[in-house]
C-alpha cells in the first residue's frame, strides 16, 4: 500500500519509540512528533486499517508484522541517506538527519541502491 510521508513518518517513530520503551502510547507519538493527539488518532486509524499497526481501545500501540518491516526499511533508509550527506557534502548529524527525514520519502530505488554501493564502499576504505 502506498502510504504518504506522514503515515511513514508515524511508522518509523512507533518503531523509535517501541524499540526505546516497548509500549508505545498514542500520546508519546504526539509528544515525538510535535502533533496533536487528535492528528495521530487519525494516523493511527489510516495505520490500522491498512494493517500496519494494532491498538486495543485508546491503548497501546503496536506495529504488526508489515509495519515493522515497513518501518524498518523507512529508518534504515533515512539512516543510509544521512550518512551518506554526512559523507559526501559535510553536514553534521543533526542536518543530515533532517533533511534525511524529507528525503527518505521521495528517493528513487536506483538512487537508493547507489547511495548504499557509496557508502558501503567508502565505509570499508575508512576501517
Amino acid at each position: 500500500m502506498k502510504l504518504q510521508e506522514s503515515g511513514e513518518n508515524y511508522l518509523e517513530t512507533i518503531l523509535i519509540l517501541e524499540d526505546k520503551s516497548g509500549a508505545v502510547r498514542s500520546v508519546d507519538v504526539a509528544n515525538y512528533l510535535g502533533v496533536s493527539k487528535p492528528s495521530v488518532s487519525r494516523a493511527v486509524s489510516v495505520l490500522k486499517a491498512a494493517g500496519y499497526i494494532r491498538q486495543e481501545s485508546y491503548g497501546d500501540i503496536y506495529l504488526t508484522d508489515a509495519g515493522r518491516e515497513r518501518a524498518g526499511a523507512v529508518l534504515e533508509r533515512h539512516h543510509l541517506i544521512a550518512e551518506f550527506l554526512m559523507m559526501t557534502v559535510g553536514v553534521d548529524r543533526d542536518v543530515a538527519d533532517r533533511d534525511a527525514c524529507r528525503i527518505e520519502h521521495v528517493i528513487s530505488l536506483e538512487t537508493e541502491i547507489g547511495m548504499r554501493h557509496f557508502v558501503e564502499k567508502h565505509r570499508n576504505n575508512r576501517e
